[in-house]
């Protein structure tokens, strides 16, 4: 069975929407008083990480060539997790939820088969 070239695009759009989402809930969280971790160093460097994941989610969804595709592919699962880490420990909740999104998308955009992706119209070789 093969899968529709939409279901390809969910991957990237997930781990873009995480990215755009943590960005957004890290924000707030550091430009929001009383919030605990207004100001922060914590919140700043989530709010570069999470900018960050959506930046490579958009790159890897681009890429054609598979050796950097993968190699895009661990940072951006170290990337998440390790924001996901932050999210926990800022106390931020609904920052983790939206790794946890970013997580699900590159993990769909993972399944995606290496010919598909060098096929894929608009891909970079």
């Amino acid at each position: 069975m093969s899968r529709s070239s939409s279901s390809y695009r969910l991957g990237a759009v997930l781990v873009v929407a995480g990215g755009l989402a943590g960005a957004a809930v890290a924000a707030y969280g550091y430009f929001t008083p009383l919030t605990g971790i207004t100001g922060t160093g914590g919140a700043l460097l989530v709010i570069v990480s999470s900018i960050l994941i959506l930046l490579a989610g958009l790159i890897v969804a681009l890429v054609g060539h598979p050796v950097w595709r993968n190699l895009l592919r661990a940072l951006l699962a170290l990337g998440i997790l390790c924001t996901a880490v932050a999210g926990l420990f800022l106390h931020a909740l609904p920052l983790t939820v939206a790794m946890v999104v970013a997580a699900i998308g590159l993990i769909i955009d993972s399944t995606r088969p290496a010919r598909a992706a060098r096929l894929q119209k608009g891909a970079i070789a």
